[in-house]
């Protein structure tokens, strides 16, 4: 019998789901930071609006940051934890000085581009070492973040 973790999953699965978890945590807090600077420097006459909504990306964004770092935990190995490894691990890159609505949308859909294919690898991944906990949230994300993707795609049509 394969060597089990403590939640009944194997050990080098749930190794393997840790390490892709860290790499989603490294994109997330990238994402955060992105949405928490287009908040704060969003001008423009979409200002009210578009102000708001990038407040609840990084809203929720955190809360999925704690989720993802308490899921590795959970799966027994230790979550990044500083600012250098998302750096380094993290596709998502830093955007600083970003005013226009336009373009802070279009960066927010490249962010969840790279969210939602990392947390395909995730499912698939999840789904082979039998990993329900894993596979929900990650199925729960996909869902939630498809909407967004059509819904700021629709915002940039004119």
């Amino acid at each position: 019998m394969a060597n089990k973790n403590l939640i009944g999953i194997d050990a080098d699965k749930a190794k393997q789901l840790a390490d892709k978890l860290n790499i989603l945590l490294a994109n997330y807090q990238l994402f955060y930071i992105n949405a928490r600077g287009f908040h704060w420097n969003i001008s423009g006459d979409k200002f009210f609006e578009l102000h708001a909504k990038f407040e609840e990306l990084y809203s929720d964004a955190i809360v999925k940051v704690d989720e993802i770092a308490e899921r590795i935990l959970t799966l027994g190995h230790t979550p990044f934890h500083s600012f250098s490894s998302y750096l380094e691990n993290a596709t998502i890159k830093e955007v600083s000085n970003v005013s226009d609505g336009n373009e802070a949308v279009r960066e927010v859909l490249e962010g969840f581009k790279v969210l939602i294919l990392t947390e395909r690898e995730l499912l698939a991944l999840s789904a082979e070492a039998d990993d329900e906990g894993t596979n929900a949230l990650m199925s729960d994300y996909i869902r939630e973040q498809e909407k967004l993707v059509w819904m700021y795609s629709a915002y940039l049509r004119d």
